[in-house]
């Protein structure tokens, strides 16, 4: 019994052990068949079956992988990023716990997250030639499994040099749990869908710094040091069931080439010596040490020619593809990631040595202040996401990074003038609006980024932006730790200018001073001297505070002289994805 073919408008459709077509109904004529090969390997039914015909989406577009476990996928990537960037902060508030019960100096014990952030740094942008060689689902699986690994022996290390060897482990683990997974939901997720989800997968990474000190302070106060590692391991294992069950190998992946052993060692050791300069600087007097001046030499020369190389005509296969920053949009988004890691970081550090130094609030306390402005990142966050979804963006975004700008910088200036007698009132408002400022740049920002490149270019981009935001972060953390020491000794000596005989303020202060220890049975001698000591002691809580001041400033001047990069940005162009589910 032969059954009726479906006709429409004059079209048959066939079928033939390649693929598909259709067949003019009262002719001869058929248009080829679309082979099942080209589908298979992500091609558009489209262009494939009507010769000749354009299609409004890119290049890149028309090789779509979209999934549609999407948004398990995302689940899985977005819990194993905020455990990666959760990792970097958790474990500083238990660092003088961890020095006590290893026997370590506070310097030695530092080594914990320095090592991490090496290892992170060097590995970053390298995790696009992995994911490439590897495949994302291979490497992303694999650096799951290694940072869960490494958060274990971490947990149950007994001497210093075996934490700090498994949190080297760690961070080189902890990369691919950022760039190639945002780089992932760049290709699995359509073009109108990217405002939203890369929004959320974002308000995971600004949010956890802030979650960090409030965390780890609870973990401490409560627990012990190790289980700001026994944390991670059923979040990772939950995020490596959702990632390996859901996610496919990209149809972009490459295995073919020769592998980049010369820049691969040029990188390893040029972000590294960088970094731990960046690390160590401050501790040892910056130049004044033979060994931090010598790595600072070796690091540049190490970075000019890494450039040079991997930029090369010679170099076929580089394990760092620089060439995309030749895109301006791009390029110039990673100047401003830069920036923003600079503020992000640079806050989260200055505020709780503020908190706890001059307010005398505990981690956890001082963790609970920050919890408000983490807040107001992720709904400033949703809501440029959601206005930049759509096959439409609702609003140039553009326009959202410079009212981002704008409220960051009205942040920093509240901040900036806080006194000794500043309370937990006093801060919360400016750290909301600090909070709802990075939601605002963040998300709009990283849209403009991604949209103006290919989608294979998506893994290199990815590593180029954390790595200039996690550059951005230990700039700015090595720049304000030494502009605290500087503002602070200016400061004081300032005041100490103001000691002297005459100045009829400083000597009835040291008489009333002198006057109630006395009272508490101090001889007259030992009751200035103790005047003298209390004043000096103020002296110092007060250039400090000014110093902490100078420092919010300073961050406002950083955002006021990158922004003119804005004009540099291009408003990203409507495009329609078709959906290739597989």
């Amino acid at each position: 019994m032969n059954e009726a073919r479906p006709r429409t408008n004059g079209f048959q459709p066939i079928r033939g052990s390649s693929g598909f077509g259709i067949r003019i109904n009262g002719g001869t004529g058929r248009v080829p068949l679309i082979r099942r090969d080209f589908l298979a390997k992500g091609g558009s039914s489209t262009a494939a079956a009507l010769p000749g015909a354009k299609s409004s989406a890119p290049a890149s577009a028309l090789t779509g992988e979209v999934s549609k476990y999407r948004w398990w996928i995302l689940l899985g990537l977005i819990t194993a990023a905020i455990m990666e960037v959760l990792d970097t902060t958790i474990v500083n508030v238990a660092l003088p716990q961890m020095a006590g019960n290893l026997g370590a100096t506070f310097q030695e014990i530092a080594w914990v997250s320095t090592g991490y952030i090496l290892s992170n740094v060097v590995v970053l942008p390298m995790t696009a030639f992995l994911a490439a060689r590897y495949g994302r689902k291979r490497y992303l699986g694999f650096s799951i499994l290694l940072f869960i690994t490494a958060s274990f022996f971490c947990g149950t290390s007994h001497t210093l040099i075996e934490l700090v060897f498994w949190r080297i482990t760690q961070g080189a683990g902890g990369a691919a749990l950022l760039s190639t997974a945002q780089a992932t939901l760049r290709q699995i997720f359509p073009t109108e869908q990217q405002g939203i989800v890369q929004a959320i997968f974002l308000m995971g990474v600004i949010v956890a710094p802030t979650l960090g000190p409030t965390l780890g302070g609870w973990i401490t106060d409560n627990y012990t040091w190790n289980w700001c590692f026994f944390i991670n391991i059923p979040i990772g294992i939950a995020s490596f069931f959702l990632v390996t069950s859901f996610l496919e190998d990209s149809v972009q992946a490459s295995k073919e080439g020769s592998i980049d052993w010369l820049g691969i060692g040029l990188l390893a050791v040029g972000l590294g010596s960088l970094q731990y300069v960046l690390e160590e600087g401050q501790k040892n007097d910056w130049f004044q040490d033979a060994t931090i001046l010598k790595l600072t030499i070796f690091s540049l020369v190490t970075i000019g020619v890494l450039l040079w190389w991997e930029m090369s005509p010679r170099n076929t296969h580089p394990v760092v593809n620089f060439r995309i920053l030749k895109n301006p949009a791009l390029s110039s988004s990673i100047f401003l990631f830069v920036a923003l890691g600079f503020g992000l970081y640079g806050g989260v550090y200055l505020f709780p040595l503020f908190a706890q130094t001059i307010l005398g609030l505990t981690p956890t306390k001082t963790g609970l202040v920050l919890l408000p402005g983490g807040l107001a990142t992720a709904a400033s966050a949703l809501i440029c996401g959601r206005l930049l979804n759509g096959k439409k963006a609702l609003v140039d975004p553009r326009i959202l990074i410079v009212i981002g700008i704008g409220i960051f910088m009205v942040s920093m200036l509240d901040l900036s003038h806080l006194t000794i007698l500043s309370g937990e009132d006093d801060t919360r408002l400016a750290l909301l609006i600090r909070g709802s400022g990075l939601g605002f740049l963040f998300t709009p920002i990283n849209q403009i980024a991604y949209a103006s490149i290919e989608r294979h270019e998506a893994q290199q981009a990815s590593g180029l932006i954390n790595l200039a935001r996690q550059l951005g972060g230990s700039f700015g953390i090595a720049i304000l730790g030494t502009y605290l020491t500087t503002r602070t000794n200016t400061h004081y000596a300032q005041l100490v200018s103001y000691t002297y005989p005459s100045n009829h303020l400083f000597t009835d202060r040291v008489n009333a001073l002198s006057a109630d220890f006395q009272t508490h049975g101090f001889s007259a001698v030992d009751a200035k001297h103790k005047a003298l000591e209390a004043i000096s002691q103020g002296f110092g809580v007060q250039a400090s505070t000014m110093s902490y001041n100078d420092g919010f400033f300073l961050i406002l001047i950083i955002f006021a002289l990158t922004a003119p990069a804005i004009f540099l940005l291009r408003k990203p162009k409507s495009t329609v994805v078709p959906v290739d589910a597989h």
